[in-house]
């Protein structure tokens, strides 16, 4: 007998029973991370909660309140709005494209006059759920070699080239490689892979010498060689491997970075926070970080497995996909392991565009643990 069997009717709706089936252990480690960030951008803010500690402490603190919310709504709501939020999103994507915000050389924000948002930020979500839905009404030969997988091709690619064009080749990355993960889990061809793989080996390079905006190249070359322009293009590749190195095994103390209280080290409040966190706390404390994104990881999994939805494995296994390139991509980048594509650290990096993402994505995954007895309807309408 299963165990929703076993509840009594109406019992699992009760909001009491709803918050004791949240994970309590991945809303702890959440609050851990975020906190360690607090303190961290409280350091490089010389020792001040202004100009961003205090703000990415309300920032996590309304985004918590959403995150129990979101958790407990019926997954059946997250089926149904799913392919309505991607085409919301790909909608102002397009806006971006027509009549967007212009900073830093790039359009990337839509001004709606009281605030500015990204919406490639809400592509995140979107495509996570939008390739749920497909494939929880896709046959297992239709997921695995059909010509149907054109669909979550074009689910993917469509956001990946706005993105792409704004430019914003982080959250392309982003968007595209989590995209990827959720086609490889929903038991996609090894010969579609094995395809794949050839296919990037053969055009990445040329992408590099002629698809690429200038400063982009510029990353990707020297990110090879940073120590040939250590004044310029290589600046923030060695300043980072100085902070993190000069942090030896138990690291410097709190507040007493160098590199980043002497404003050597760039973009220490976003990029390149795990940098001033290492020099500060050294080994150890890097360790025990990337323990605790470790454990999210896996406790996310874990509630992936457990759904008896394919739409509820999926998507919470698509979040979590989507946050941990979060963590490869900014690690990889910081150790100069990876070029630098403005890939932050979640929650623990300054930002209330990704912070928000990040907690939504986490209260889906928490809706699918809330709700993992639920049976959801097959079928590929808006609706």
């Amino acid at each position: 007998m299963t165990a929703s069997a076993l509840t009594r009717p109406g019992e699992r709706e009760r909001l009491s029973v709803k918050l004791g089936q949240i994970d309590w252990r991945l809303v702890i480690l959440v609050t851990i991370v975020s906190g360690v960030g607090a303190l961290m951008l409280y350091s490089v803010g010389k020792q001040s909660w202004q100009p961003w500690a205090a703000n990415h402490l309300i920032r996590f603190g309304v985004s918590a309140v959403l995150m129990l919310i979101l958790a407990l709504i019926s997954l059946r709501w997250w089926y149904r709005l799913a392919y309505p939020i991607y085409f919301v999103a790909l909608f102002l994507l397009v806006c971006v494209e027509l009549f967007g915000y212009t900073a830093m050389g790039a359009t990337r924000w839509l001004d709606i006059g009281v605030t500015r948002i990204q919406p490639s930020e809400i592509m995140k979500i979107g495509v996570v759920l939008a390739l749920a839905r497909w494939y929880h009404g896709a046959s297992a030969q239709d997921a695995r070699l059909s010509w149907k997988l054109l669909w979550p091709v074009t689910i993917i690619g469509a956001p990946f080239l706005l993105v792409a064009h704004q430019p914003d080749l982080g959250s392309a990355m982003l968007i595209g490689l989590t995209g990827a993960a959720i086609m490889f889990m929903a038991g996609l061809s090894w010969r579609i892979i094995g395809a794949a793989a050839i296919a990037a080996m053969v055009l990445v390079p040329p992408y590099i010498m002629f698809g690429m905006h200038e400063y982009q190249r510029h990353r990707v070359l020297t990110f090879l060689n940073p120590e040939a322009d250590m004044s310029d293009k290589g600046y923030q590749i060695v300043q980072s491997k100085i902070a993190m190195g000069s942090g030896g095994l138990l690291g410097k103390g709190f507040g007493l970075g160098s590199q980043s209280q002497l404003e050597f080290l760039p973009e220490k409040q976003t990029d390149f926070i795990f940098a001033a966190m290492a020099e500060e706390f050294g080994l150890v404390g890097s360790v025990g970080l990337l323990a605790c994104y470790v454990a999210i990881i896996l406790i996310s999994l874990r509630i992936a497995s457990l759904s008896h939805s394919h739409f509820g494995r999926l998507a919470a296994a698509g979040v979590t996909a989507t946050f941990a390139v979060y963590v490869l991509i900014n690690g990889a980048m910081v150790m100069g392991l990876a070029p630098v594509v403005g890939v932050p650290m979640p929650l623990l990096s300054y930002g209330g565009t990704v912070m928000l993402t990040v907690m939504i994505g986490f209260g889906l995954v928490m809706a699918v643990k809330v709700n993992r007895y639920a049976e959801l309807p097959k079928g590929h309408g808006l609706f």
